[in-house]
């Protein structure tokens, strides 16, 4: 059991697997640091020196005046500003990884197997010499 648990772990995929997961993690907090101290301080500032963080509705009767101090007395909140920095992050982080895979994606083109055929329209290999839809002798026909 021991010899398959270190075959497992030494294939590829897997040790792939768990350096992509390291690096996301590692990313995403510079992420969360790049929106809470860089991105949500000018707009909080914009928006009238408003930490968009500590923006919340109180639910309940008690009578609090920040988000800290709902927290403390245990008094239910939506938190909206904390909802808004996470949909910020997310967004940069998307973007980051769009970025990511159009930079691979022009790097390694996706190889070409299938074209359609030239008397159906049917999707076949590219290497086929007859079409396997409707049986027409592609060696004869222009592609």
């Amino acid at each position: 059991m021991i010899k398959d648990f270190k075959a497992f772990i030494m294939r590829g995929n897997v040790v792939d697997l768990a350096v992509g997961v390291i690096i996301g993690t590692a990313f995403g907090k510079i992420v969360t640091s790049l929106v809470q101290d860089l991105v949500m301080p000018p707009i909080g500032l914009a928006l009238g020196r408003v930490n968009m963080s500590d923006l919340f509705v109180n639910l309940s009767d008690k009578p609090v005046r920040s988000l800290a101090e709902a927290k403390a007395a245990g008094a239910a909140t939506i938190n909206y500003g904390v909802f808004l920095n996470t949909i910020i992050e997310f967004l940069i982080i998307a973007f980051f990884v769009f970025l990511i895979v159009k930079a691979v994606t022009r790097l390694h083109p996706a190889s070409v197997t299938t074209k359609a055929c030239p008397m159906c329209a049917e999707t076949i290999p590219v290497v086929a010499k007859r079409c396997g839809h409707c049986t027409s002798d592609l060696t004869m026909a222009k592609i």
